[in-house]
């Protein structure tokens, strides 16, 4: 009986060894993230409501890691959802990047919903992201997409990283309401290519080129440059879009930001400047749509600039407190009169990760 016991412990300490030898995870993660935040027009709150309102910034939830099965694979796994129950709008989780994959030594696979190759070549550029100033006021292309495979090659020559998403044209299948015909997504994918470390720490640069076709109707490309020089950071960002469908071909141009930041210790200072003249960001998009009689289709002339100063201080590894003031400046012409689409926006939040 006695040998019976020992035998049964010393195969469960093994397995349990074996296990955690080829196991990372499952690790359970997430982030809370408030802000009080005063804004004149409330187009770019992500409640969208203007006054001095408490704004949820993306908080999250999750649970992710990965598995050796073999001596050539090893699984990925990540669940992550949006925790929305801090506003009053009803929703308890929002759908964020959540995947199952498989990685190799030529490459990694995703299959899932997941931020495009496309979005992901911004790196850290984007210092006032998942705010009320994040690029994707100007820039369109900021995608998380569902129903589609993304894959990222080893880094080559130790150097260079070329990436893919192509989304699964016959899940975006969608019929004509009054005929009932079916109408066919097409080819929809991304296309990116890496230089360098996006945290600025392997390396203190980060390049990257991107392309997309089909994905949220655009076809668009990218350039991202980021150098660490110090306790400086500078960054440029360049991008041209088109919508594809004719009904908007209106709406086309060039986004470009310019930005930098100064590390002092735990204090990060930081401040952006955005120009944009497609008007395929959501800043024209929400205006337009707050707008009665509003539509994308009438929308000409757009000139939009984003000028934002902030400030970053951790004090510890999970707990950041932050603000910044952000001025959005410009007009367009929208049903054949031209809109102001000034405001001006200042923000005090604090984040804690998990």
């Amino acid at each position: 009986m006695k040998k019976t016991v020992l035998s049964a412990s010393i195969i469960s300490t093994l397995a349990i060894t074996s296990f955690s030898a080829l196991a990372d995870g499952p690790n359970f993660y997430g982030r809370a993230d408030l802000a009080f935040t005063n804004s004149d027009l409330g187009v770019a709150t992500q409640n969208q409501k203007s006054g001095t309102i408490i704004e949820n910034n993306f908080s999250w939830l999750g649970v992710k890691g990965t598995e050796k099965i073999n001596e050539n694979f090893e699984v990925i796994y990540q669940m992550e959802f949006g925790v929305t129950n801090f506003d009053n709008s009803g929703d308890t989780f929002g759908a964020r990047n959540t995947y199952l994959g498989l990685k190799s030594v030529a490459g990694t696979a995703l299959v899932g919903r997941n931020d495009t190759v496309f979005k992901a070549a911004e790196g850290g550029f984007d210092l006032f992201g998942n705010t009320n100033s994040d690029i994707d006021l100007l820039a369109a292309g900021q995608s998380r997409s569902a129903d589609g495979i993304s894959y990222y090659s080893p880094k080559i020559a130790d150097l260079v990283t070329f990436n893919a998403t192509y989304l699964v044209e016959d899940n975006y299948v969608s019929y004509d309401e009054t005929t009932n015909d079916r109408i066919d997504a097409g080819n929809m994918y991304a296309l990116s290519a890496t230089i360098g470390d996006k945290a600025l720490k392997a390396q203190n640069y980060f390049v990257s080129g991107a392309y997309t076709d089909g994905i949220d109707d655009i076809k668009a490309y990218r350039g991202v440059a980021q150098v660490k020089l110090g306790d400086v950071i500078l960054g440029g960002f360049y991008q041209n879009s088109e919508h594809l469908d004719d009904k908007y071909s209106n709406l086309e141009g060039d986004t470009y930001f310019v930005n930098a930041a100064y590390v002092m210790g735990n204090l990060k200072l930081k401040a952006m400047y955005g120009n944009d003249n497609s008007g395929l960001g959501k800043y024209v998009s929400r205006f337009v749509g707050n707008t009665e009689g509003g539509a994308m289709e009438t929308v000409s002339n757009v000139d939009l600039q984003q000028f934002s100063v902030g400030a970053d201080y951790r004090v510890s590894k999970s707990t950041l407190f932050y603000g910044h003031y952000t001025k959005f400046d410009g007009d367009m012409v929208l049903n054949s009169v031209t809109q102001s689409l000034n405001d001006d926006i200042i923000t005090v939040g604090m984040r804690y990760d998990f």
